[in-house]
C-alpha cells in the first residue's frame, strides 16, 4: 500500500497522545469472553450463573494482562510506591478512619437500594441478589485490603478518609474530597445495580439462538450479532464498575462535579430514563422499525442488517477500549487508541446513528403527524446525547491529558475535521 511520505512526515511530527489504556488489553478479555460464551453454548449453559461467569471471563484476562503485561501498577498514576512499607502503626489510625468512612458510604448506597422500590422489581432483583452475597464477603475483606494498601500509597488521605475523619469529629472537613468519593461511589452503585441486573438476558438469548434459522434469514443473524455486541458490551461495563482498583490504575481520578452532567446521564437510563415506552422523549409510537419497510427486499434487508450490525460493533468496541476502567460521569484515565482516534465520542455517534436507521422516524405507519412527532422527539433524544457528550468533554478538561487529546483530534480525527468542514469552520 502506498504512504503518502508528506502525510507521514505529518503524523511523525504531530503524534497522537498516549492512551492510559492498552490495546492488549481489552483484546485479552474479548478473548475470555468469546471463550467463555463457545463453552457456553456448547453445552447449553444460558441462566444467570453462566452470564456472571462470562463477566468473570472477561475481567480475569484483562486483570493478568494489566498486572504482567501493561504492569499497570508501577504507574505513577495509582499512588501507590510499592518501595514503601510504613510500619503498620504508622498508619493504622488512617486505616481505621479510612474504613469508617468506606464502611458508612457502602451503608448509605445500601439504605438507597432497600428504600428505592425498583431496585426490587424486574431485572434488578438479580442484581440485588448478587449485591447481597457479594456484602458480607467485601466486608471483611476490605479491613485486610485497606491496611496493606494504605502502607504503600503516598498519600493515604483520600476522600473515604476525609468522610470518616468528618464522621468522627476530627477537625475541619476537606468538603471537595468528600464530594468527590461520594459522587465516584454514587456512579458506582447506581450504574452497577444497573448492568448486574441487564447481564443475563442478552447474554442468555445468545446462548439460546438456534445458528441454523439464524443463519437461513439475514434479519435475525443481524439481530444475533447485534445481541453478541451488547453482551460484549455489558460484560466490559460490569468488569469496569467492579474493578474500581488503585493496583490496577482503574481508580476513579474523578466523578463529574456538575449537576448538568448528572442529569444528561440519568436521564438515559432507568428508572429515570425518559425514552422508554410511554416516557416524554418516547419516539416509537406511529412508526414501525427498518424490518417492516424493507419486507420483501431481501437484499436492502440484508444491507441495512450489516450496517446496523457494523454500528453495534463500534459502540461495543467503544467499550472494549476503556479494558478495565469504562465507566459513566467518571475520569479513570484518558483513552486515546481505537474509535477515540476517530471521534471523541464513538457510542453515542454510533448508537444514535442505529437509533435513527433502525427507526426511520420520518416514515410512519400513521398520520404526518405521527411522523413529523416521531422525528423531532428522536431529534431531542439526539440533543440529549449531544448535550451529555459535552457535560464530559466539560469535566474531562480539567485533566491535561485530556486537553492534549482534545486538541490533538481537532487537528487531525477525521470525524472532528468533518463536522468543523460542515460547519465552515
Amino acid at each position: 500500500m502506498y504512504l503518502d511520505p508528506a502525510l507521514a512526515s505529518a503524523n511523525r511530527a504531530d503524534p497522537r497522545p498516549a492512551s492510559a489504556v492498552s490495546r492488549g488489553v481489552g483484546l485479552a478479555g474479548l478473548a475470555g469472553l468469546a471463550g467463555w460464551i463457545a463453552v457456553a453454548r456448547h453445552f447449553g449453559m444460558d441462566g444467570p450463573y453462566a452470564a456472571l461467569v462470562g463477566v468473570a471471563a472477561c475481567g480475569v484476562p484483562m486483570v493478568l494482562w494489566s498486572l504482567l503485561v501493561d504492569k499497570v501498577h508501577r504507574h505513577r498514576s495509582t499512588g501507590i510506591d510499592w518501595h514503601m512499607r510504613r510500619p503498620l502503626r504508622a498508619t493504622i489510625d488512617i486505616s481505621l478512619v479510612k474504613l469508617t468512612g468506606l464502611w458508612a458510604t457502602w451503608a448509605a448506597i445500601t439504605l438507597a437500594y432497600a428504600v428505592g422500590r425498583f431496585y426490587w422489581q424486574g431485572n434488578f432483583q438479580f442484581a440485588m441478589w448478587c449485591l447481597e452475597r457479594a456484602a458480607p464477603p467485601l466486608l471483611v475483606l476490605s479491613i485486610p485490603y485497606t491496611i496493606w494498601l494504605d502502607r504503600r500509597l503516598v498519600e493515604p488521605r483520600d476522600g473515604a478518609w476525609a468522610l470518616g475523619a468528618w464522621l468522627l469529629g476530627q477537625g475541619a472537613p476537606d468538603r471537595e474530597a468528600i464530594w468527590n468519593h461520594l459522587r465516584s461511589w454514587a456512579v458506582k452503585g447506581f450504574f452497577l445495580a444497573f448492568m448486574l441486573a441487564i447481564v443475563p438476558s442478552g447474554f442468555g438469548d445468545f446462548v439460546r439462538a438456534d445458528p441454523a434459522a439464524v443463519l437461513r434469514d439475514p434479519v435475525a443473524l443481524a439481530n444475533w450479532l447485534i445481541t453478541f455486541m451488547f453482551v460484549v458490551d455489558v460484560a466490559f461495563a460490569t468488569v469496569g464498575y467492579l474493578l474500581t482498583m488503585r493496583p490496577l490504575d482503574a481508580h476513579i481520578r474523578t466523578a463529574n462535579p456538575y449537576a448538568a452532567g448528572w442529569t444528561a446521564a440519568l436521564i438515559c437510563y432507568p428508572p429515570f430514563i425518559l425514552m422508554n415506552p410511554g416516557g416524554p422523549l418516547d419516539y416509537h409510537p406511529g412508526t414501525a422499525d427498518w424490518t417492516a419497510w424493507l419486507a420483501g427486499y431481501p437484499i436492502a434487508l440484508a444491507l441495512v442488517g450489516a450496517l446496523l450490525v457494523a454500528l453495534t460493533a463500534i459502540y461495543a468496541w467503544a467499550t472494549v477500549a476503556f479494558g478495565l476502567r469504562f465507566s459513566n460521569l467518571t475520569n479513570r484515565g484518558i483513552l486515546t487508541h481505537g474509535p477515540y482516534a476517530w471521534s471523541r465520542h464513538p457510542a453515542y455517534l454510533s448508537k444514535n446513528l442505529f437509533w435513527w436507521l433502525s427507526t426511520l422516524p420520518m416514515l410512519s405507519t400513521g398520520s404526518l403527524v405521527d411522523a413529523t412527532r416521531a422525528t423531532v422527539l428522536l431529534g431531542v433524544v439526539s440533543a440529549v446525547y449531544y448535550w451529555r457528550a459535552k457535560t464530559e468533554e466539560r469535566h474531562l478538561s480539567a485533566d491535561p491529558d485530556y486537553r492534549a487529546y482534545d486538541a490533538w483530534m481537532t487537528r487531525n480525527a477525521p470525524i472532528p475535521r468533518a463536522f468543523a468542514w460542515i460547519a465552515g469552520r
